[in-house]
């Protein structure tokens, strides 16, 4: 059986794990040979326990992976992991003593039959009149790094970290498994209602405690693998017992199993939904996947809803999501990353991109924006839309938002990153400039004559949405002249019995068309539907015949209203919402020269603005190739290239002649 030894070596934030079996003295950190590793100062620093080690050093092979820190952090925890494991393999105290003087404190463990773990009584009086001092003392101790070998030390440290006392839903079963006609004390740790109940009673429970394989083996402490005789002497190849091989080979074949030696790692598989091995004598714990909580299944999508095209939607759990991108992307080169953010939360995140499409300062920008939030806990797409926007002081989205599996996978292949969050059925879509929020999934199933139609309308519904209301109070109130006679007359005539200036007409009506939309979302949806028809024939009808409001005011309100709807992406829709309150104002206050002011300040802003480092306005403002993205589209076989304000990789993305049988 091959001898390998696993050690663990920390400095400040740097953390190194490494193994040492037999070898040639072959030395590697992060797979990186040591005569190859910098800086130089580094390097002498690890060859320091190796040079003491003298021939021992050639007898044994080293990899050693460090993460954290910085560079000396690094090279030092490593150092500590070489020392560590030269001891351990060699059994030598006097090689010992001597590393001891250069790798100061690495060998001071506690004594392994003292332990100050604490569980604390949900009964017990919690006293405010405690120390600081005493209440950093009583926090210090309950941190463990390693498992220990002990099973009664890693069970109490386990209901201290998890409060047993007060969860009830943290199960730790704790039973006896036997192997070898030797029984060993072993415990499971599993959080109720995140596993499959089936799969940990069938394949772990009963496989550990029924199914063992203790009778293939003859009863010794070794299993003779092979037996021949040479010159009247017996040669036997013996294959000595190993619990952990034993476990992990014969017990635990149907089920994803990883061992693992931290108990961060541990609590880290708890909290997802796995299942935590521990058995008595060994230093690791088993991480089986059991996952079995309850989800919701794939759906068409709520709120972007299309006629011709797949109608299916993100949920909640990121891997489901992920696979959705896959079935779509059937390419190697589809890359997907996974980054936790939140320090209590700790949320998986997915940065996803086409590695040879994607432009790669666009890349590490994401994922420099994403790894360095300082949270405690992040909750949905939304929180992180926020965080990693470059300018947060505008209601114009510079993120696009989306739950259709089609739309994000057409922006991979555009050249774009995709970030998804765990817990949220939204994925967010990165760079975004004004045509996206215009366009519609839709669009790519329709003929292009209908899709530009489409686009047009939408453009039409945006200046209405933001200017119209103002545009109605400017010429009302100060451009009267550019009314016809007639239709003068007849806005005159409608306001004659009303008490109240227009601005205070506009805004209560304006006012109560939101409040009757944010009802519609609120209220149960068999009746919001009803809520938003009947409230708002209700409520114009009645304040007409009030002379609260004239009914040419009530046409400008509804037909904005139904304006609104028509914008494909909701949170664009809601900054023109906010946005024509402005303008409102503006036309209130100066007129046409008031909404051009404004006009102008707008623009100014939309230019200005950079999502990930590309304008806002482009490919309009700066001006660069017009005709494959900007807001109308070219027939299906002339959209030869990808957006060039992206700088992709790959800047084609079909030939110049697609449609190759006409041609033949």
């Amino acid at each position: 059986m091959v001898k390998v030894i696993h050690t663990s070596g920390k400095r400040k934030t740097a953390i190194a794990r490494g193994t040492v079996q037999e070898g040639t003295g072959k030395v590697r950190i992060n797979r990186v040979p040591l005569e190859l590793y910098s800086p130089e100062l580094a390097n002498l620093k690890l060859q320091e326990p190796l040079t003491l080690a003298g021939d021992l050093a050639n007898e044994v092979d080293i990899n050693i992976h460090v993460v954290g820190g910085g560079v000396m952090g690094q090279a030092e925890a490593a150092r500590m992991v070489i020392a560590k494991g030269l001891v351990q393999w060699s059994q030598d105290m006097n090689l010992k003593d001597k590393f001891t003087n250069i790798v100061k404190n690495v060998f001071d463990s506690p004594d392994q039959n003292e332990y100050n773990f604490v569980l604390s009584s949900p009964y017990e009086n919690q006293s405010n009149s405690r120390t600081p001092e005493e209440i950093e003392k009583n926090e210090k101790i309950f941190e463990a790094e390693n498992i220990f070998s002990s099973l009664s030390v890693n069970l109490e440290y386990v209901k201290v970290k998890y409060n047993t006392l007060i969860n009830s839903d943290i199960v730790v079963r704790e039973f006896t498994l036997t192997a070898r006609n030797r029984q060993y004390s072993a415990f499971l740790l599993f959080i109720d209602g995140m596993v499959d109940s089936t799969l940990v009673n069938d394949n772990i429970l009963e496989a550990l405690m029924l199914r063992n394989r203790a009778n293939i083996f003859d009863g010794n402490q070794n299993q003779v693998i092979s037996e021949a005789k040479t010159n009247n002497i017996t040669v036997r190849k013996v294959k000595k017992f190993d619990l952990d091989t034993y476990i992990s080979d014969c017990l635990l074949p149907q089920n994803s199993v990883k061992k693992i030696n931290s108990f961060k790692d541990a609590f880290d598989g708890v909290n997802v939904g796995d299942c935590l091995l521990f058995v008595d004598t060994l230093e690791i714990a088993y991480d089986i996947d059991v996952k079995g909580f309850k989800q919701r299944s794939v759906e068409s999508p709520n709120n972007e809803v299309i006629i011709k095209g797949p109608q299916e939607g993100f949920v909640e759990n990121i891997r489901t999501n992920t696979s959705l991108l896959r079935r779509i992307i059937n390419n190697e080169n589809l890359i997907i990353e996974s980054v936790e953010v939140g320090s209590l939360s700790k949320t998986q995140c997915c940065i996803c991109y086409m590695q040879d499409i994607a432009n790669t300062d666009l890349v590490a920008e994401v994922k420099y924006r994403v790894s360095n939030l300082k949270i405690d806990a992040l909750l949905s797409s939304g929180e992180l839309q926020q965080l990693i926007e470059d300018k947060n002081n505008y209601t114009i989205p510079q993120i696009i938002s989306t739950e259709r599996p089609d739309k994000a996978a057409k922006h991979l292949y555009s050249g774009k990153v995709v970030v998804i969050v765990n817990g949220n059925p939204y994925v967010l879509i990165m760079p975004a400039t004004l045509t996206d929020f215009i366009a519609s999934p839709e669009d790519s199933n329709l003929k292009f004559q209908f899709a530009n139609f489409s686009k047009f309308l939408r453009l039409i519904s945006i200046f209405i949405t933001f200017l119209l209301p103002g545009l109605y109070v400017a010429i009302s109130d100060f451009h009267q002249e550019l009314l016809p006679t007639e239709l003068l007359f007849s806005v005159i005539a409608s306001r004659e019995n009303v008490p109240f200036p227009i601005i205070f007409e506009i805004l209560l009506m304006e006012i109560s068309f939101e409040l009757i939309r944010e009802a519609g979302l609120r209220v149960p949806s068999p009746i919001g539907p009803t809520i938003g028809i009947v409230g708002a024939l209700v409520l114009g009808q009645a304040a007409v015949s009030a002379n609260i409001v004239s009914p040419i005011l009530i046409i400008v309100v509804a037909i904005t209203g139904i304006a609104s709807f028509a914008i494909p992406d909701f949170y664009f829709g809601y900054h023109l919402r906010i946005l024509r309150f402005g303008f409102i104002l503006l036309g209130y206050i100066a007129g046409f020269f008031g909404i051009a002011v404004g006009l102008c300040i707008y623009v100014t802003i939309l230019c200005s603005i950079k999502s990930f480092g590309v304008p806002f306005m482009a490919p309009y403002s700066p001006i660069t190739n017009i005709n494959e993205s900007g807001f109308f589209l070219d027939p299906m076989w002339k959209r030869e290239k990808r957006p060039d304000y992206l700088n992709t990789k790959r800047q084609n993305s079909q030939s110049h002649i697609s449609r190759t049988w006409k041609y033949k």
